[in-house]
């Protein structure tokens, strides 16, 4: 935007970047705008609704050089991508959105040339079981649209510092995202900030350099649970514990949790104190997916698990649980009722995703 004779006014809009390929479907949206350290910029495309892509970048994260003479789509494989993050080493998350091919909402850590299960996206000839896996798939109960995806960089959120978070279009809420990479494979959960909803769906955010605070702004567009048109908003983290999961590891023994404060012993060392159950869905051309039996694929349902014992750290923030029966899920749910160190009630629950099993 160009502004030439410095009276406030934009008097020249300049092309920078003509690449993008769009045809006349209304889903295609073009989503988020990001850059990196050398100044190229990235932003996320949808797919066609229902219906096959008709061009490259229906479908894809795309990159634009920072000078605008060029771009290249990153990856590929997605419906309604809801946001790019920029980590920096060559990866990035996005959102995608449930609906044809994707069962349920999935938090994706995304590759050069991954493909990120969405036949509706570009692939003329993709094996339909050839898809990258998510970080997590996310239930509609839980979060029924997630947006981006954003690290805490501020050393004013305390024990967040380092954390992946995600930003809510669907509920106004914020959740933490631990997780780890066996064998290159992403996995890992969700868990709910314990913070107060906004009015309207959160969908991008930054944290300010001067305060140190996060600061979002959300809308309401399509289908969501908060229905005001727009906000901006301020999270601010006032130093009271949290408790709230910040890793994520899962092993065919069960599943470790570190939390962002030290947890009472006697709460976190009873296994009375957790339900675990486990559940698959069914990706198909059809729109989403009923919830699954793991062992019983053909029966809808989730699978009770016991929790056989359940052990805490000398720091009082890593709880093991150990589960006999924990098997590769599209969806395990864990609901703990704790307590802090201090006695502060921690009720809640992570939802993750377990695609390695070692």
């Amino acid at each position: 935007l160009h502004d030439a004779n410095d009276d406030g006014e934009i008097d020249f809009y300049e092309n920078f970047n003509n690449d993008h390929q769009v045809t006349e479907h209304f889903h295609e949206f073009a989503m988020d705008l990001q850059t990196d350290a050398e100044g190229n910029f990235y932003y996320a495309k949808g797919a066609r609704h229902a219906k096959d892509g008709l061009v490259p970048h229906h479908g894809s994260v795309i990159k634009v050089s920072k000078d605008g003479s060029k771009s290249w789509r990153i990856a590929n494989g997605f419906r309604a991508p809801n946001g790019v993050t920029v980590n920096g080493d060559g990866t990035y998350f996005a959102s995608d959105q449930e609906g044809h091919w994707i069962p349920k909402n999935r938090i994706n850590l995304i590759k050069q040339d991954g493909f990120y299960g969405y036949m509706g996206s570009y692939v003329p000839g993709r094996d339909p079981e050839d898809y990258d896996p998510p970080v997590v798939w996310i239930h509609n109960s839980v979060d029924r649209s997630p947006a981006e995806q954003l690290w805490v960089t501020s050393d004013k959120w305390g024990p967040l510092k380092g954390t992946l978070i995600n930003l809510s279009y669907g509920t106004g809420r914020l959740f933490t995202v631990p997780y780890e990479e066996v064998d290159g494979v992403p996995q890992g959960g969700v868990s709910r900030i314990p913070l107060g909803e906004t009015p309207t769906g959160v969908m991008r955010g930054r944290f300010h350099p001067v305060d140190g605070q996060l600061y979002a702004c959300g809308l309401f567009g399509w289908a969501g649970n908060k229905h005001r048109p727009g906000g901006f908003y301020r999270f601010r983290y006032t130093g009271k514990p949290l408790h709230v999961p910040v890793k994520y590891s899962a092993s065919k023994k069960g599943v470790q949790l570190t939390f962002s404060e030290p947890l009472d012993k006697a709460t976190a060392t009873d296994s009375g104190s957790y339900a675990a159950e486990m559940c698959n869905y069914r990706r198909t051309r059809g729109y989403g997916s009923r919830d699954y039996k793991v062992t019983e694929p053909n029966r809808q349902g989730r699978d009770a698990l016991e929790v056989s014992k359940a052990t805490l750290s000398a720091d009082g923030k890593t709880i093991t649980l150990e589960m006999p029966k924990l098997q590769k899920c599209m969806t395990l749910r864990i609901r703990y009722n704790l307590k802090g160190a201090k006695g502060a009630s921690v009720r809640s629950e992570i939802n993750c995703t377990i695609n390695v099993l070692k």
